[in-house]
């Protein structure tokens, strides 16, 4: 039963300069690395034969271009609200730089001075996923990190901040959808990496 209910592919990019430093990156629109490059490819040898009603992308070419070399480019559907955490004035710091200011600072809780909470990307996980939902059969979207990880959360009911549980990788593959029925949510696979190359 619960393989023939909708299922959402969730396919963050590949690695960019800033991922491999762990900078944060929101707005700032980077390329893929070569490696990022070669594992966006990967990723769509792993999706082959793989039909979605939908494709929907982030802006942000370090998503549009993973999109494209996945081989979804040509059906994909620019979608804003796919785009990543706004991180205010945190944009381009390490994790480490900001607790050096902000010992106990935890995006998730915290957020961002100038840009976003978490309960600001929710709303546009929650918009995302009412846009899925109403599509009514499988689907593929390409985004990033922090944002796929809030989207999982909301799928399947919970706060935004839960997100933190989700740890999720470059080129990762995850699928959402339900168990028995479209009232049970459920998490179907969570960041498969088999495909990409370390």
């Amino acid at each position: 039963m619960a393989d023939s209910l909708p299922q959402i592919y969730l396919a963050r990019h590949g690695e960019t300069d800033w991922t491999i430093s762990g900078q944060h990156t929101g707005m700032t629109d980077l390329p893929l690395t070569a490696r990022g490059e070669e594992n966006a490819r990967a990723l769509g040898r792993r999706l082959a034969g793989s039909t979605f009603a939908a494709v929907y992308t982030s802006p942000l070419e370090r998503s549009w271009r993973t999109c494209e070399l996945a081989g979804f480019g040509a059906v994909a559907t620019v979608e804003r609200d796919l785009v990543e955490w706004n991180y205010g004035e945190y944009e381009g710091l390490t994790t480490a730089q900001i607790q050096n200011q902000r010992p106990d600072w935890n995006i998730f809780r915290d957020g961002c001075p100038s840009g976003e909470s978490a309960a600001d990307v929710g709303a546009r996980a929650d918009r995302v996923i009412a846009r899925l939902r109403d599509v009514g059969e499988s689907a593929i979207i390409f985004s990033h990190g922090h944002f796929l990880r809030v989207l999982a959360a909301r799928w399947l009911g919970l706060n935004a901040a839960a997100g933190r549980y989700f740890y999720l990788s470059t080129a990762a593959l995850s699928i959402v959808g339900y168990e028995h029925n479209q009232s049970e949510p459920a998490v179907r696979l969570w960041n498969d990496c088999h495909h990409v190359a370390q």
